[in-house]
């Protein structure tokens, strides 16, 4: 019998996003589960933000003060100098000094092309501090085509003649967004394809895993695609769960497709006069993101190897469809053709692999339609079947009209209504589709 592409235990269940997210099926075989939440990084920043206070004349923010402060944080970032970084937050508590250290010596571990943290609004302001709103902007070398922004806050006071960093902005409610900088002492490993960045082990690994990934999935859908991925694999749940978005868990989650939001843009910078509020005006945003993959090693360590195969490759043809972006085409269509191409070159039957619903069709429970998009939801108590049934969509697809009239219809449907996709690539009108689908299911399953 051949192996699923999981070891087996309980059953696993848990909340999901809108982006693809590896779950655990009950019968042992890997199902993609996924929500209904907006993209990680398309948020203004998250955490309860408290209201502004209004300045004091006592200590007057210097904000020309404070972009000093930053550009030597930059600087320092760049030229390698520790003292330097560490010298901006000289006067903040020892416990904040540490993570900054830490968070220093993880900076200088990527391979950044650029690295600066941009004010975009004063948050809170007393006689003593003033908490501040950054767009911290970054890209990496080779992999990023733009920059990439997180929101972050920081505190600082005067001090010395100038303003310098004494902590965060939770004393004040607000909570930066995450990224791989904030865990422990990082490790980068490149591949041919791939750049895996985490403090954890078994990076060589999932690089490799990528890398053997990348051309499988150029092809199915071509070169038209970057062919190269950001792994972020962080070892603590809660930060692979932060970096998965608000609300988020990837407690039961193996590896999620999402989306960096890209740096803003704003004409004249620096020159347009703050609002009344005190706050900077809203910039526009230009660019579309960076992908990445976010691996939660308890989770993924728990597949086997099949298993870790099959799923990098499903996130990886997210990364090369734009899976995580996508607002258009049918859920049943996305997942399905990510397993179809995550399944290609593993050698596992299809009873196997869609054990769950070949229970179902020999007790004499085929399916009656496609999937839905709500059976895709994490608390889906057909969850697994819901996976299983798009991937013998796609697989029917291929089989019967072959490998690029699927992909002809995935495009397609990016573009045009389902019915219309279905009409224009296959000739089939969606009823007999479905019908053509169930007798393919009972065929392969029975």
């Amino acid at each position: 019998m051949e192996d699923g592409p999981e070891h087996g235990g309980p059953e696993h269940s848990g909340p999901v996003t809108r982006r693809r997210a590896l779950a655990l099926g009950a019968g042992g075989a890997a199902v993609l589960a996924a929500g209904g939440a907006g993209l990680l990084g398309f948020r203004s920043g998250g955490g309860a933000a408290s209201p502004a206070r209004t300045p004091r004349a006592a200590a007057p923010f210097s904000l020309d003060a404070a972009r000093a402060t930053l550009a030597n944080r930059a600087r320092a970032v760049r030229d390698g100098d520790r003292v330097a970084f560490l010298a901006t937050v000289g006067d903040a508590p020892k416990a904040f000094q540490d993570v900054q250290a830490r968070i220093y010596g993880n900076l200088r571990k990527l391979p950044l092309e650029g690295w600066q943290e941009h004010i975009s609004g004063t948050q809170a302001m007393d006689d003593e501090s003033a908490v501040v709103r950054l767009e911290v902007r970054y890209k990496l070398r080779g992999f990023d085509k733009g920059y990439v922004s997180r929101t972050r806050y920081l505190t600082l006071a005067p001090g010395s003649g100038t303003w310098t960093i004494v902590g965060d902005g939770t004393a004040h409610g607000f909570k930066d967004d995450a990224d791989i900088w904030d865990a422990g002492p990082l490790t980068v490993v490149k591949g041919r394809a791939s750049l895996v960045i985490g403090d954890t082990t078994g990076l060589e690994g999932i690089a490799k895993r990528l890398d053997a990934a990348a051309p499988v999935v150029t092809g199915v859908v071509g070169k038209g695609w970057a062919q190269r991925v950001v792994a972020l694999v962080p070892a603590g749940t809660a930060l692979a769960s932060a970096l998965a978005g608000p609300g988020q868990s990837l407690g039961q989650i193996a590896a999620l497709a999402t989306v960096v939001p890209p740096a803003r843009v704003e004409a004249d910078e620096g020159k347009r006069p703050p609002t009344p509020s005190g706050m900077s005006p809203a910039p526009s945003t230009g660019g579309r993101g960076e992908d990445r993959v976010i691996v939660s090693p308890g989770t993924f360590g728990r597949l086997n190897g099949l298993g870790r195969d099959v799923v990098l490759t499903h996130e990886l043809t997210h990364v090369a469809t734009g899976g995580a972006r996508d607002r258009r085409t049918p859920l049943w269509l996305i997942e399905g053709f990510a397993d179809y191409v995550g399944y290609r070159r593993v050698k596992i039957s299809v009873r196997s692999a869609a054990g769950e619903l070949r229970r179902e069709v020999t007790a004499g429970r085929p399916p009656d339609a496609l999937p839905a998009a709500a059976e895709f939801a994490g608390g889906s108590p057909r969850l697994s079947q819901a996976y299983q049934e798009a991937w013998l969509a796609c697989r029917m697809v291929a089989d019967r009209y072959g490998e690029p009239a699927l992909v002809r219809l995935y495009r397609a449907a990016g573009r045009v209504p389902e019915a219309a996709a279905l009409r224009d690539v296959l000739g089939l009108p969606r009823d007999r589709f479905t019908t053509l689908w169930r007798d393919y299911v009972k065929k392969e399953l029975a």
